[in-house]
């Protein structure tokens, strides 16, 4: 998938943000079908505004791509990753610096690019990855950005699950889950033997209404942070239509 995309991608080199996150969509849209992965959605993807949700995986960006064109928000290391960083940097990803002061307000003028040629923003307050079994404090940098250009914000939430007996031993948590110090081939090469692995996202049905605005970032993040820890205690419920039709990938 890699050489077949990526050689698409060196060949074409598409120019406008549309184009890369159409490429980055259909990349990923297929790299879940080669994969057997599915993935169910509940609600509506918007077409326009930013995206928050919790943070498991480097699968959640496949996720999201896969269901619908978007632009991602993620930490500047991965520009150095081989191939990789080089694909995400083709397809239009905005780059924030951890722990560097105005990192987020830097990225604030490619945001809005985005956004304004229509394209939804997707990123990930918590920062960092987790294993799922809760919600980590959300960081308001990218979200005040967010507020302060006038997007509408709307919460989505991710789990995902293993529908086959993969062995003993062989949990979400730790196997398709992403976190902590974990040599990150060795996780990709276990979770690509992985059978049965379901992706379900949640979408909320309306953007988030803050009860104050941006100068009260923190007070905004710990409401968005709710936001998506609504959508997580409610139970997905395959075939069900919740906040809109339930769609299989």
């Amino acid at each position: 998938m890699f050489v077949r995309f990526g050689a698409e991608l060196a060949l074409t080199r598409p120019s406008t943000r549309e184009a890369r996150a159409d490429w980055l969509h259909r990349f990923c849209a297929t790299a879940m079908r080669e994969m057997g992965i599915e993935i169910s959605v509940a609600g509506s993807f918007p077409e326009r505004g930013a995206v928050i949700s919790n943070h498991l995986s480097y699968l959640d960006i496949v996720v999201f791509a896969a269901v619908h064109p978007c632009v991602f928000v993620s930490k500047a290391e991965i520009r150095s990753w081989p191939v990789v960083g080089w694909m995400t940097t083709m397809s239009g990803t905005v780059y924030v610096e951890r722990g560097h002061g105005g990192s987020a307000m830097k990225a604030r003028a490619e945001m809005q690019a985005a956004l304004d040629a229509g394209l939804p923003v997707v990123f990930f307050p918590e920062g960092t990855t987790s294993n799922g079994n809760g919600l980590l404090k959300f960081h308001s940098g990218l979200l005040a950005q967010a507020m302060d250009g006038g997007a509408p914000v709307t919460a989505a939430c991710l789990r995902y699950e293993l529908r086959e007996d993969n062995g003993a031993g062989v949990s979400v948590a730790d196997d398709v889950c992403y976190w902590g110090d974990r040599n990150m081939l060795g996780h990709v090469f276990t979770f690509l033997g992985l059978r049965g692995v379901r992706a379900e996202v949640r979408f909320a049905e309306e953007p988030m209404e803050f009860s104050s605005d941006v100068l009260h970032r923190k007070r905004a993040a710990v409401e968005a942070r709710a936001a998506v820890a609504a959508l997580r205690t409610n139970t997905f419920r395959e075939g069900e239509q919740v906040a809109g039709e339930m769609h299989h990938f």
